[in-house]
């Protein structure tokens, strides 16, 4: 999954600063639907992923069952938030 092409698929516009607050609100609810269908592992942490970066990714404990989920998304924030620190 691009993450160009998710915002678009989302939002309309790989832009953020041109998303409006109807249409983030919109799309924000989209993935979270998207989400909670999907089936596929690696999808699953991928929307989860953009959720994350976009502040508004469910908690771990609900998003993932499977420990070595939570892991890997937790290592996935780490690595954000030292990327965020330089």
């Amino acid at each position: 999954m691009d993450f160009d092409d998710q915002l678009r698929r989302y939002f309309g516009t790989a832009d953020l600063d041109a998303i409006h607050p109807e249409a983030r609100a919109a799309g924000t609810e989209r993935m979270r639907v998207d989400f909670a269908l999907e089936t596929n592992p690696g999808r699953r942490f991928a929307l989860w992923a953009l959720m994350y970066m976009l502040g508004d990714a469910p908690d771990l404990d609900v998003a993932f069952k499977d420990a070595s989920e939570r892991d890997a998304a937790r290592d996935f924030m780490d690595m954000v938030d030292r990327a965020g620190g330089d």
